[in-house]
Order: C-alpha cells, then sequence, then structure tokens
C-alpha cells in the first residue's frame, strides 16, 4: 500500500488499515522513527486528572490489602469461590 505525503506534512492512511485495526476518527496514534523507518502506534490517551485519581485508588486499595481490610486473591477461581460464597 502507498500513500502519498501531502501539503502540511498530512498522509491518508489507507482505509484497508484502519479497518483491520479497527480505528475511529479522533483516535491518537503515537509516531515515532526507527532506524530510518517512520512507525504509528495506537495509544489511549487519558487526562493527568483521571490518571493521577486512579493511581491514588490503587494506592489506597495495596493500603487496604496491606493490613488485611481488602482480601487479596491467588487466582480469579478463588475470588470467584469467595464471591459465590457470600451469596
Amino acid at each position: 500500500m502507498l500513500a502519498e505525503l501531502r501539503q502540511k506534512s498530512q498522509i491518508t492512511i489507507p482505509k484497508e488499515l484502519i479497518d483491520k485495526l479497527g480505528l475511529l476518527e479522533g483516535d491518537k496514534l503515537e509516531i515515532y522513527e526507527q532506524e530510518g523507518v517512520i512507525c504509528m502506534m495506537p495509544v489511549v490517551a487519558y487526562p493527568k486528572p483521571y490518571v493521577e485519581k486512579l493511581i491514588k485508588d490503587v494506592e489506597e486499595i495495596n493500603k487496604k490489602v496491606a493490613t488485611g481490610e481488602h482480601p487479596a486473591f491467588d487466582s480469579i477461581n478463588s475470588l470467584i469461590s469467595d464471591l459465590e460464597s457470600e451469596e
């Protein structure tokens, strides 16, 4: 597949690739150079406040697990067993 570099350094990604990767208008792509090759990788960008809240929530859960206030499970099966025993 060929893509042409146009005005303002724009290119069009072939529709076959867009469809194959499930990309949608507004999706973000990380663009970088590696050994003379231009690479593009779909990425998800989250707002900084969202990431900060997520980090805080994980820290709180880790503290609860460390103190025994929140259970920790070795596998998804043990979690499911615990949930089923509560019913």
